[in-house]
């Protein structure tokens, strides 16, 4: 039996109960499929039944506002995603009559959409012979072909494309790349897979050749930009300043505190930090240490503080796109993680 009967019978047998695969609505596969780059399948579910709930269809999403989007995408990072989404949904609506595509070419036009959304939409939806490679399949495929090329270097990723491409010319298309992905996911996993019960396992090269825990190779990321973060918390009664990010940077368009970055932690009796809250606040402030939170990111590692501000002055002009709101109104608009992760502790303690 071939590796793709092989494959394609085990999931069969094995798949999860997953809504998206009852559907060839490409709208319903295009959200599944977003969504699920950002997450695994547990923790991203709950967010496709949210965004499915409150967009049943292409046409709800385009004529959603942005603030609405980025607040059911909270929690799962890379934001420029979710507002990616939008200008999507609404080109869909604009350029398509609402309808969405599910040929693989006309898919590409598309923002955020690159070949492995392309062809997983155009095979679940339309049954294209297009291949999808995602992280699982590149790992199924080096551990069994026994292929060393580095996954994320330009030689292997084209090496991978083309022999996964040949494998499934002669498969039926939306079964084939699923079973590949989910083989990845439940049977070949990164770490402790089940090769005791693997369906390939006599004909698989890194079994075989002691190589499981070495293939896929990858080649070493650089090194992590490291940033500190200094937010200072301003309130007046039921109010709390807030900042909306409008910079090229992490989190636009969302909603923290305004802050103040420094090159190294800062802390309450540091001269030139205190001089430059004295600048914007006022001589008279003071900072109250709050809290402290590591939070990484993909290509970042943000330390942020948190200082609540007495005795300043109420003065901001020196800042734009802050303004006050209620606690209550704060929590319905879209934050960063590291904002939310902070406001559960302080909200419940205060």
């Amino acid at each position: 039996m071939k590796f793709q009967e092989i494959v394609s019978d085990w999931y069969l047998v094995n798949k999860r109960d997953l809504p998206w695969r009852d559907t060839n609505d490409a709208y319903v596969i295009w959200l599944s499929e977003i969504i699920m780059q950002q997450t695994r399948v547990e923790q991203g579910l709950p967010y496709f039944n949210k965004f499915l709930t409150a967009f049943p269809t292409v046409s709800d999403f385009a004529k959603a506002s942005e603030t609405e989007v980025l607040n059911l995408w909270q929690g799962l990072g890379y934001y420029s995603r979710g507002r990616n989404m939008l200008y999507t949904a609404r080109e869909v609506l604009r350029l398509h009559n609402g309808v969405f595509p599910t040929d693989y070419l006309t898919l590409l036009t598309l923002k955020g959409i690159g070949s492995y959304t392309a062809a997983a939409i155009s095979s679940f939806a339309a049954n294209e012979r297009r291949a999808v490679v995602d992280g699982n399949v590149y790992r199924v495929l080096a551990r069994y072909f026994g292929i060393d090329l580095p996954i994320n270097s330009n030689a292997g990723q084209k090496h991978f494309s083309v022999l996964a491409q040949e494998l499934i010319e002669e498969q039926h298309p939306a079964i084939y790349n699923q079973a590949i992905m989910e083989f990845g996911a439940l049977q070949c996993k990164p770490k402790s897979p089940d090769c005791g019960s693997c369906p390939l396992q006599l004909d698989c090269f890194a079994l075989n050749s002691n190589l499981v825990n070495t293939l896929p190779v990858k080649l070493k990321a650089s090194d992590k930009r490291v940033r500190y973060l200094n937010y200072l918390l301003c309130t007046e009664g039921d109010l709390v300043l807030v900042n909306k990010r409008t910079q090229s940077d992490i989190w636009q368009h969302l909603y923290d505190f305004p802050l103040l970055e420094t090159k190294f932690e800062a802390h309450p009796g540091d001269p030139e930090f205190m001089n430059i809250i004295a600048d914007e606040f006022g001589n008279s402030v003071t900072l109250r240490p709050l809290a402290k939170i590591k939070h990484l990111l993909t290509h970042q590692i943000i330390y942020a503080q948190f200082f609540a501000l007495d005795n300043y002055i109420s003065n901001f002009n020196k800042r734009t796109g802050v303004e006050w709101v209620t606690w209550e109104q704060f929590e319905d608009l879209p934050q960063p993680k590291v904002i939310s992760n902070f406001l559960t502790g302080y909200l419940t303690k205060y």
